[in-house]
């Protein structure tokens, strides 16, 4: 019997859910196999079992998180005061390993005050998208100098890894890090989860920028396929 014939016994005596796991593990063993050769990096059994686990936690709730009928239909609300608001979103193609991410500032009065989008390849799933388009939206804050920002976007484990200190050890990792290091020192900074019903206008910017394959960077507007869906956002009672 050789490998090829193997694999496939060995998937037929499986169920989905462990063959699911089977994948997971071959594809982690194999990636410690290569940082032993090319990084001279060595993991031990139990931190390759918990890299497994960990990214079928970040797996499982991307998928619940997809699979959720949001009920309430909550609208984008302006921030307080001194605080600027930046969502981000992203769109992102499977086949392509493509992706888009759509980035929206705004003020307290509710006015736009950046409007941007950024295509990125090379990108191995939606979670990673995720991850980029948050990384984005902070780049821009940091670069434009505003010191009270809140982030916002509906991605809730991307949020919840941006809140955590200490090291991110998942496959977005090296991103989370990347935005702890760019805000470090900076006590005015919020992540916050929003629906994505509150999140429309960010994520029509990276569905389109995705589709059309054309990147945007406007200030003080948005393109003209946002418009509606600014002044609606706009028309909102601050909280």
């Amino acid at each position: 019997m050789d490998f090829v014939q193997w694999l496939t016994w060995v998937f037929e005596q499986l169920t989905p859910c462990q063959g699911r796991l089977f994948c997971y593990a071959l594809w982690a063993i194999w990636g410690d196999r290569n940082r032993r050769i090319h990084e001279e990096k060595v993991s031990n059994g139990k931190e390759i079992a918990n890299f497994i686990s960990n990214y079928i936690t970040e797996l499982t709730g991307f998928e619940k998180r997809k699979s959720v009928i949001i009920t309430e239909n909550k609208r984008w609300r302006h921030p307080h005061c001194e605080f600027i608001k930046i969502n981000f979103d992203s769109a992102y193609n499977e086949s392509q390993n493509r992706s888009a991410s759509g980035i929206m500032a705004r003020d307290a009065e509710g006015k736009v005050l950046l409007s941007c989008s950024e295509i990125h390849n090379d990108i191995t799933s939606a979670f990673a998208a995720e991850a980029i388009a948050c990384w984005k939206a902070v780049q821009i804050g940091v670069e434009n100098g505003w010191q009270s920002i809140i982030f916002e976007g509906d991605s809730f484990a991307i949020i919840k890894k941006c809140n955590i200190k200490g090291q991110d050890r998942s496959l977005v990792g090296a991103y989370i890090y990347d935005i702890q290091q760019k805000i470090s020192g900076s006590n005015n900074i919020r992540f916050q989860h929003t629906p994505r019903t509150a999140n429309n206008l960010a994520h029509i910017l990276a569905t389109e920028t995705l589709r059309r394959k054309k990147e945007i960077y406007l200030e003080m507007e948005v393109p003209d396929y946002a418009e509606e869906q600014k002044r609606y956002d706009w028309v909102c009672e601050p909280d």
